[in-house]
């Protein structure tokens, strides 16, 4: 079913692309912007067509409470929208969760199987960022169809990024000339095969490390490199299953002529978590912070208001990534790094030296994804005690003073090394991960900013080797290798990460 699904996709993609081509000389760009609407929705409907209603009926409300908003501002219509998004949501998302709750509680509640709308965090949250943005008289380009396909535009609304109308809309009306259409496809096909790269021949090795290590802490004790192999290796899957998308959702964008903003920017490379929260996920960083943070008052108030903005912000940007507890203790985890950055910044003169601040951020993030990828709070912590030696050090092949010196500290190594730390090519593909993540530039500077909004410009600089991409025989070699290899291994991709939000 899984390779089924990207035989369309596989197939969806150069098909909507080719009609589109075809129509925007001859009939108009509207017209063949009205055929990638059309194709949207297919898309979002195929594999459940009931998917569509619901989105056309969300649509389709918002855009008309944000109508009457941006001709009369009325607290109490915003309130309503506010409410239908977010009760919506609620519903759909977290109705389940919160009737586990009370059962865990002592409730005896018979939990619904609701079926859960994709990417429906994404739409919900752009549209109520709508909704605020005609309230506050900024929303001017009220067209319905525009509006339809800003909702639905396919390379961003399964899992972002989160855009603004006013990013995207002016992009839908205005024609380009044919030099800058032009580079935007050659651009666009570029990034999108990085991406694709990413996912299939880094992202999805990654996850066939990570993925029988955290099955094996349902049920067992995980040793001390088991442990931090396991999470090593969801850290960097996250890194590229994520990248990858991001990277494919600007370039699928670019052939449309449309640039989507930033989403994330070598956040591995931050010297403290302040900066991880400028890079990773930028969009919904950007959200939380205009729609949340400082509508509750920022760093305007005194600093524990500050904290406790920043930390509810925090919860529910957890919240908001899943409907279970050890998404809020992520999130928690996440608000105490960032109120003891602000402290720390505040109170200290002191920095450290650059390779620690960067790896100290790492370690602390790494930490956090533990909880993240943990199904429940007892496979978390076997997780964390591995990390910590408390269940013994399996090193076979690692034996003599190491051994000695780790069994004089009191850490049990054990004689045989599990069956879990076999090296492999895995474990080669791991070590040029990682070496990428830190080396490499961020796709956005290996592209010279040319696919990027405005908003880029606001963004921090990332650091790695000043590598750039250019229209050469050698690149245009590199990336039909990427793209053929990503192909063949189509037959045992993942579905996304981020999906699932």
């Amino acid at each position: 079913m899984l390779f089924s699904s990207w035989i369309f996709v596989a197939a969806f993609l150069p098909a909507t692309w080719l009609v589109f081509s075809f129509l925007e000389p001859r009939f108009g760009r509207q017209a063949a912007l009205l055929w990638v609407t059309a194709a949207s929705l297919f898309f979002y409907g195929w594999f459940k067509p009931v998917y569509v209603l619901i989105i056309l009926i969300s649509l389709t409300l918002n855009f008309m409470l944000g109508s009457q908003l941006s001709k009369k501002p009325d607290k109490r219509l915003l309130a309503l929208g506010l409410t239908a998004n977010l009760g919506a949501l609620a519903y759909y998302k977290y109705a389940g969760f919160f009737l586990q709750t009370l059962n865990m509680m002592g409730g005896s509640f018979d939990v619904p199987k609701i079926l859960l709308p994709l990417g429906i965090s994404f739409f919900t949250f752009q549209q109520i960022t709508y909704l605020v943005d005609a309230f506050r008289g900024e929303a001017k380009e009220l067209n319905f169809r525009f509006y339809t396909l800003f909702v639905i535009f396919f390379p961003h609304m399964i899992a972002g990024p989160i855009v603004h109308h006013k990013e995207i809309i002016p992009q839908f009306i205005k024609k380009l000339p044919k030099r800058e259409r032009d580079d935007l496809i050659v651009l666009g096909l570029t990034v999108f095969i990085i991406g694709l790269f990413k996912k299939v021949a880094i992202a999805d090795v990654m996850g066939e490390i990570a993925d029988p290590v955290f099955t094996a802490a349902a049920t067992g004790k995980l040793t001390f490199f088991e442990a931090w192999l396991g999470v090593l290796s969801y850290t960097l899957q996250i890194y590229f299953d994520f990248s990858g998308y991001s990277d494919m959702a600007v370039g699928l964008a670019a052939l449309f002529g449309v640039r989507m903003p930033v989403n994330f920017l070598s956040p591995y490379k931050s010297a403290d978590i302040i900066e991880f929260w400028r890079r990773w996920h930028i969009t919904l960083s950007r959200l939380l912070r205009e729609y949340l943070y400082i509508p509750l008052g920022g760093s305007r108030c005194g600093p524990q208001r500050q904290y406790f903005n920043l930390m509810f912000t925090m919860l529910l940007g957890g919240l908001w990534h899943g409907a279970n507890w050890t998404f809020v203790v992520w999130g928690a985890l996440h608000g105490t790094y960032l109120a003891i950055n602000h402290v720390w910044r505040k109170a200290s003169r002191w920095r450290m030296p650059q390779p620690l601040a960067v790896a100290l951020t790492f370690i602390s993030v790494m930490a956090g994804w533990v909880f993240f990828r943990s199904e429940s709070f007892d496979v978390a912590l076997n997780v964390l005690q591995g990390m910590a030696g408390s269940h013994g050090v399996a090193m076979d092949d690692m034996g003599g003073f190491l051994a000695r010196m780790l069994t004089g500290l009191g850490i049990n190594v054990q004689g045989e090394a599990s069956r879990l730390l076999r090296i492999n090519e895995r474990e080669i593909v791991l070590w040029i991960a990682l070496a990428l993540v830190f080396l490499a530039p961020s796709t956005h500077e290996l592209m010279q900013k040319r696919l990027a909004l405005d908003i880029a410009a606001e963004l921090p600089r990332a650091r790695g080797f000043s590598l750039r991409w250019k229209s050469s025989m050698p690149w245009a070699v590199g990336l039909g290798l990427m793209a053929t290899v990503s192909l063949l291994l189509l037959t045992k991709v993942t579905a996304f990460i981020y999906f699932q939000f």
